[in-house]
């Protein structure tokens, strides 16, 4: 059973950064495909970043320029680089595994001054 683990959340102001980290367990991880997926209280989940096992990667329009995501294949991680952030980033964030189908538990990012 592979599991994923969030990390990284929290607490910013507007304009701020975080970085959120998605640790995940079991082998194989580097030909996963993974995303970084968020949802918002009163809206549907919605995609924000998704990066292949070869490291090609695709961002929802709301977030390119400000959101980077990255992975280490030797370290079974995804990092979501979290730059500028507004308000209407505030959600909870969740580690997404494409290929298996598996959520992390979500990490809540609030930005507010």
């Amino acid at each position: 059973q592979v599991q994923l683990v969030e990390s990284g959340g929290g607490l910013v102001q507007p304009g701020g950064s975080l970085r959120l980290t998605c640790a995940a367990s079991g082998s194989m991880f580097s030909i996963y495909f993974m995303g970084w997926y968020r949802q918002a209280p009163g809206k549907q989940r919605e995609l924000v970043a998704t990066i292949t096992g070869s490291g090609s990667t695709n961002y929802a329009d709301s977030v390119k320029g400000r959101f980077t995501i990255s992975r280490d294949n030797a370290k079974n991680t995804v990092y979501l680089q979290m730059d500028s952030l507004k308000p209407e980033d505030t959600a909870v964030y969740y580690c997404h595994n494409l290929r298996l189908g598996h959520w992390g538990q979500g990490t809540q990012v609030t930005v507010s001054s």
